[in-house]
C-alpha cells in the first residue's frame, strides 16, 4: 500500500531528527520470531561503547493507530510519532512505557526543504530489549545493506535491476496513474516503436544506397564490355 504524503513528510522529519541526535537509522526492519516490522529503528552508541536501540512507529490516523497490525516496540526506548491532532485524540490509549513525538508542520517549507519539525510530548521509559541484542544488530545491518543495494541501483542505473523488477515497477506506475495524461508504460512502448521504425527506415535507406551502387557497377561493367565488342 502506498504511503500518504503526510506519512512521507513525518518520516523525512524523523530521519533528520535522528541524524541530529547522532543516531544511525534505517526504516522497515524485520524482526525475528513474531515481532513484526519496526517502522524505523535507530541505533545510538553510548560513550561507554554499549548500544541503545530506539523504535519509532509512525501513525497518521485513528484507524492506523488502532490497527491490529503488530507493533514492534522491541527497543530500549519506543516512540509513537503522530500528528499533533491525532495525539490529542488518542493520548489516553498510549501505554505508559511508550513515548510520543508529535509532528508540527511549518506553514511554509524551509530553505533546506524541511516541511515540519518534531517535538517530544511524552518521554519513553527505558525497557529491556524484546529481541536479543546480537539478533537485533544482525537485522539492523541486513536492513542497512538493503538500503545500500537500493542506492547502488540508483547510482548505476537500470543494469542492476532484473527484468521482473522493471516489469513490476511499470505495472505499479500504471496502477497508480490517476492523471489524465498517458501513463509511463504507454510512453515507453511508443518510444520503443519509434526507435524500431527509425532503425528500419535507416536500414531500408542503406539497402537502397547499396542497391544503387551495385546497379551503377553493373552498368559500368556492361558499358566497358560493349565497347570492346
Amino acid at each position: 500500500m502506498s504511503k500518504t504524503q503526510l506519512t512521507l513528510d513525518i518520516e523525512e522529519a524523523l530521519y533528520l531528527y535522528e541524524l541530529e541526535h547522532g543516531e544511525i537509522v534505517v526504516e522497515e526492519v524485520s524482526m525475528p520470531d513474531d515481532y513484526g516490522i519496526v517502522d524505523t529503528l535507530a541505533l545510538r552508541t553510548k560513550p561507554d561503547g554499549t548500544y541503545e536501540f530506539r523504535c519509532y512507529e509512525v501513525k497518521v490516523s485513528k484507524s492506523d493507530f488502532r490497527s491490529t497490525a503488530k507493533l514492534s516496540f522491541v527497543g530500549h526506548y519506543n516512540y509513537y510519532v503522530l500528528p499533533q491532532v491525532l495525539f490529542e485524540q488518542v493520548k489516553e490509549e498510549i501505554p505508559a512505557p511508550i513515548g510520543v513525538i508529535v509532528y508540527l508542520p511549518f506553514e511554509k517549507s524551509e530553505e533546506d526543504g524541511a516541511k515540519g519539525k518534531l517535538a517530544i510530548v511524552k518521554k519513553a521509559r527505558k525497557q529491556e530489549l524484546m529481541v536479543e541484542e546480537t539478533a537485533l544488530l544482525n537485522r539492523f545491518m541486513h536492513s542497512l545493506f538493503r538500503e545500500v543495494r537500493k542506492a547502488k541501483k540508483v547510482e548505476k542505473g537500470l543494469q542492476f535491476y532484473s527484468d521482473q523488477e522493471l516489469i513490476s515497477e511499470l505495472a505499479k506506475r500504471k496502477k497508480n496513474d490517476v492523471s489524465g495524461s498517458r501513463i509511463f508504460f504507454d510512453r515507453y512502448v511508443d518510444e520503443i516503436e519509434q526507435e524500431i521504425v527509425q532503425e528500419l527506415e535507416e536500414e531500408i535507406l542503406a539497402l537502397k544506397e547499396e542497391a544503387h551502387i551495385l546497379k551503377e557497377k553493373f552498368y559500368e561493367k556492361r558499358r566497358r564490355t560493349e565497347a570492346y565488342e
